[in-house]
C-alpha cells in the first residue's frame, strides 16, 4: 500500500467516501500516477510531481492541487466553496461535482505537462 491507500484506509463513514472518490477521478484522468507525498501531504504524483491530495479536517474535507493558479483559474465555477489558491474545502454532502472535479485535475496534469515538457502554459 502507498501513502494515499494508507490515509484513505484510516478515514471512515461518508467521509471517506468522498475522498476515495476523488482520489478514483484523478486515477481514471491520469492512470500512471502514484502514491507518494508532496507538501507532507499523502498524494497521488503525476511524473513526479504533487498532482492531487485530499484530506480530512474536522469541519470540512480538502482538495489539494499543488498549483496556485488552478482554483483562481477556475474561480468563477467554484461558486459556493471555500477556497484559495492553492485549497478547495468541501464535505460528503456537498461534493465537488465530476465536471468541476474532473476540469481541476485536466488543468494540474496539464500544467505538469506544460512544465516537464518545456512548453509555456
Amino acid at each position: 500500500m502507498g501513502t494515499v491507500t494508507d490515509y484513505l484506509a484510516a478515514r471512515e463513514g461518508e467521509n471517506r467516501t468522498a475522498l476515495e472518490h476523488v482520489i478514483a477521478v484523478a486515477r481514471e484522468l491520469a492512470p500512471d500516477v502514484t502514491e507518494g507525498e508532496s507538501y507532507g501531504m499523502p498524494a497521488l504524483l503525476y511524473r513526479g510531481k504533487g498532482f492531487v491530495a485530499v484530506l480530512e479536517a474536522k469541519a470540512h474535507l480538502g482538495l489539494y492541487p499543488f498549483s496556485g493558479q488552478v482554483l483562481p483559474g477556475l474561480a468563477a465555477e467554484l461558486g459556493e466553496f471555500t477556497w484559495s489558491p492553492g485549497a478547495l474545502q468541501f464535505t460528503a454532502a456537498h461534493p465537488v461535482p465530476d465536471d468541476l472535479l474532473r476540469r481541476i485535475l485536466a488543468e494540474r496534469k496539464a500544467q505538469i505537462d506544460a512544465r516537464l515538457d518545456g512548453k509555456p502554459r
